[in-house]
């Protein structure tokens, strides 16, 4: 089993900046990929932004240019600097831990971005 705590979410007027991490522990020996998603109310989960073991990384277009996810592999943490905030940002992120061929998820927190 592994286990996922996220960290960092929080209310932020637009324009400002946030860092979620994401710690994972327990048997972890075939980490594939650390990520974020998030959620916001009525619609359905999406992608973030997502580091896989290798270091390469995947971003949604809507936070190209704003968002940067980085990593301790040292500490199993996956970190999500989030810049130049918007209204539409809005959301519970989540994150994702991909060890070998399961999923495990964090019980989210929520980020508010007012206007």
């Amino acid at each position: 089993q592994v286990q996922v705590v996220e960290s960092g979410g929080g209310l932020v007027q637009a324009g400002g900046s946030l860092r979620l991490s994401c710690a994972a522990s327990g048997s972890i020996s075939r980490l594939a990929a650390m990520g974020w998603y998030r959620q916001a109310p009525g619609k359905q989960r999406t992608l973030v932004a997502r580091m896989f073991s290798g270091g390469s990384t995947n971003y949604a277009d809507s936070v190209k240019g704003r968002f940067a996810i980085s990593r301790d592999n040292a500490k199993n943490t996956v970190y999500l600097q989030m810049n130049s905030l918007k209204p539409e940002d809005t959301a519970v992120y989540y994150c994702n831990v991909a060890e070998g061929w399961s999923d495990y998820w964090g019980q989210g927190t929520q980020v508010t971005v007012s206007s």
